[in-house]
């Protein structure tokens, strides 16, 4: 499974399994700074472990505009692959560029990964 890699300090990866759904664990910043860093670790799982992801957003302290168009990217490939894409424990404080854009009515978002894994039949 990814680990953290040349992990940045402002941001934590984690993925682990719930069943046979990959979930994806983000703890800190998701801008500029991070965006590599996350770009590779979401590329790399979805590699490993196939199109259907979910990403728990719950710990997530800010999210730019570039972040969310990388979110979108890996849900559009999800979504295109077959696979069941979603997020989890979005707060609107940290991730308004959501709202801001319009995108929060058009993702898959959930309050819990219980849900989220109930949405996906799970």
């Amino acid at each position: 499974m990814p680990e953290n890699g040349e992990a940045s300090e402002a941001l934590r990866l984690t993925s682990d399994l719930a069943g046979d759904i990959v979930v994806v664990r983000v703890d800190g910043v998701l801008d500029a700074t991070t965006r590599e860093q996350f770009a590779g670790h979401l590329a790399e799982t979805a590699a490993v472990h196939g199109p259907d992801m979910i990403l728990d957003l719950s710990e997530v302290s800010f999210m730019d505009s570039r972040a969310l168009g990388l979110i979108v990217h890996h849900w559009q490939g999800s979504v295109s692959s077959g696979g069941r894409f979603a997020l989890v424990g979005v707060q609107y404080a940290k991730t308004k560029v959501m709202w801001v854009t319009g995108l929060a009515q058009r993702l898959p978002l959930y309050d819990t990964l219980d849900d989220a894994l109930a949405a996906f039949g799970s």
